[in-house]
């Protein structure tokens, strides 16, 4: 890759770059008049599984917004299916589990993953868009506790109740199923990487919920093991959670090239902490609804809170909200490419 194609890579490996590269978390979605139109002819999961359909969600925003990466359009769950869950995805609500796991039966029941044959459609649809795509591509993953959180709640919890009795009242068993979803995401990481995606994000969207101490008991060994598969592999890794302010030290000794960070974490702060460490973030998304001046505004805090320090990644804190206007998301974009004009 060279010239502007490579400016993602350069800021995940922490090299200097004439502005910092920008893409959005969900940049492909329901904000989108023609995402939406997309959706009236197929369900998220027959999206997922049509190759040809999945590239076309993804190279919207590219098209649209002049992103400097694409980000693979799929679910932090569908890898599930391949290890035997049965799950569904319910507009509104999110991934529904119909069986959760709840005792060591549950554990037992899930399958190892082989990617080749859980979800060639992914491995396909990333195939097909190396050879269209003019920015690099973003593989991704849930990490094993958001992953657990959801097998072990039955879908998207508020409280957690469930997963941290589990964790706490059978720590034996935990280990195992952290386990094996490291070694299943390990899989579905490295495969996606073969097929030709260029960068990797591991999602660990819920982990915030956890203590400091609970993090490094239950979850930071299982994400250490899981970064160290995927070193050999070569690519930058981001590593990303939400209210993991209190985590970010712990979460960074565990992993990943790329430490994401949430809205709430000061970046000022968070660079000093992390010393050489590439960050990604951290404007809020709810400031997309704001007036022009206002997002300039906050754009213009966060450029000058990283100071021009090498690797920065411009991103939301989190995922674009629905209902975001595409003019906004647009406008982000040519304000951050203004740092190299």
């Amino acid at each position: 890759m060279g010239g502007v194609r490579d400016l993602i890579l350069k800021a995940a490996r922490g090299e200097p770059t004439p502005r910092p590269p920008v893409w959005f978390m969900r940049q492909a979605g329901r904000y989108q008049k023609e995402y939406q139109e997309i959706r009236r002819r197929y369900t998220l999961p027959e999206i997922v599984q049509n190759p040809e359909v999945c590239a076309e969600v993804t190279l919207l925003p590219v098209r649209q917004l002049g992103v400097d990466a694409a980000i693979l359009f799929a679910d932090i769950t569908t890898p599930l299916y391949g290890m035997g869950v049965d799950l569904s995805l319910v507009e509104g609500r999110g991934p529904v589990i119909h069986r959760p796991i709840r005792d060591e039966k549950g554990v037992e029941a899930l399958r190892p993953l082989v990617p080749e044959e859980a979800v060639p459609f992914v491995l396909e649809a990333i195939r097909l868009l190396k050879r269209e795509l003019p920015v690099p591509l973003i593989g991704f993953a849930g990490a094993p506790f958001t992953l657990a959180s959801y097998l072990i709640e039955g879908g998207p919890s508020r409280h957690f109740k469930e997963v941290k009795a589990f964790m706490y009242r059978e720590e034996a068993l935990w280990h195992r199923l952290m386990g094996q979803l490291a070694e299943a995401m390990a899989r579905y990481l490295r495969a996606q990487v073969e097929a030709g995606a260029d960068l990797l994000q591991v999602f660990d969207s819920w982990v915030g919920a956890l203590s400091p101490a609970d993090y490094r008991r239950y979850v930071k060994p299982h994400m250490a093991r899981l970064f160290q598969e995927l070193r050999p592999l070569g690519v930058p890794v981001v590593h990303f959670g939400v209210g993991t302010m209190g985590l970010l030290e712990d979460m960074k000794e565990a992993g990943g090239d790329v430490m994401g960070l949430d809205p709430h974490t000061p970046l000022p702060w968070a660079r000093d902490l992390l010393g050489r460490t590439p960050v990604q973030g951290n404007l809020d998304p709810a400031v997309l609804f704001a007036p022009q001046e206002v997002i300039r505004r906050e754009v213009a805090r966060i450029l000058e809170e990283n100071a021009g320090r090498p690797g920065h990644i411009f991103n939301l804190g989190h995922g674009i909200l629905p209902g975001t206007p595409v003019a906004s998301v647009r406008y982000v974009v040519e304000l951050v490419k203004e740092v190299a004009a």
